[in-house]
């Protein structure tokens, strides 16, 4: 298929699917079809009726797409919704991304929220914005910042895994802090805070201030902070 030049939708409307080199998005419109793109701009609302593949996109306004997402390159202001599996090699996510099934990439940086339906994959993930996560969350380096209300994952794990709580610095007076709820974590070296687990198992293992945890089984290492709850440790 031979790619089109351009798509510019500034008003209203129905616009035909296939490739471009660039969309722009001011208006609102839907794509009624399969879309490509190198680069796909949405400044206003967007809806892709079936799936989406594309080089870089941004998302200042609305989009949502109802099939499958395959992007290189993902900055969310505003809002993106994606109803089936995405495939983001690298996203930034400053406002919220909610998906449908699976999510996987290469580096994920969270700042403002995601909510995935299945399970999350990433060779890194940084969050100090916000997530739910129905599956697990995997990623050989997790690093999450707890600032503010409470994230949740069914299962994380992940090599080296650092989960802090951060106060909001516009607001440090405050006194919430962020906290994570989690069946399992499980990782080869662990730092928790403030996160409420049944399981949490590694080879180091260090359960700091504010977590109360069910069990901790650990390998080489345990150390557990005077102001954390740790029902049963052993030695595996």
């Amino acid at each position: 298929m031979k790619s089109k030049e351009n798509l510019i939708i500034n008003g209203s409307g129905s616009y035909p699917g296939g490739r471009y080199d660039k969309i722009s998005v001011r208006g609102e419109g839907t794509i009624v079809d399969n879309v490509e793109a190198s680069v796909f701009k949405v400044y206003g609302t967007t809806e892709v009726a079936e799936n989406l593949k594309t080089g870089s996109m941004k998302v200042l306004g609305e989009a949502e797409v109802k099939g499958n997402a395959q992007l290189e390159d993902l900055l969310v202001m505003g809002t993106m919704e994606i109803g089936g599996k995405a495939y983001l090699k690298k996203i930034k996510i400053l406002g919220t991304l909610e998906v449908g099934e699976d999510l996987n990439g290469d580096t994920a940086n969270i700042k403002g929220s995601i909510a995935v339906a299945g399970d999350v994959e990433y060779e890194t993930f940084d969050s100090s914005g916000g997530f739910e996560i129905k599956g697990l969350l995997n990623a050989d380096t997790i690093k999450i910042s707890l600032r503010f209300g409470e994230s949740r994952a069914e299962e994380i794990g992940g090599g080296k895994i650092t989960i802090k709580r951060k106060r909001n610095s516009l607001l440090p007076f405050v006194g919430e802090e962020g906290s994570l709820i989690a069946k399992v974590v499980e990782g080869d070296d662990l730092y928790l805070e403030n996160t409420k687990a049944e399981t949490v198992r590694g080879n180091t293992v260090k359960i700091g201030p504010g977590c109360t945890i069910g069990l901790v089984e650990y390998k080489d290492d345990f150390i557990q902070d005077s102001n954390a709850t740790v029902k049963t440790s052993k030695k595996i």
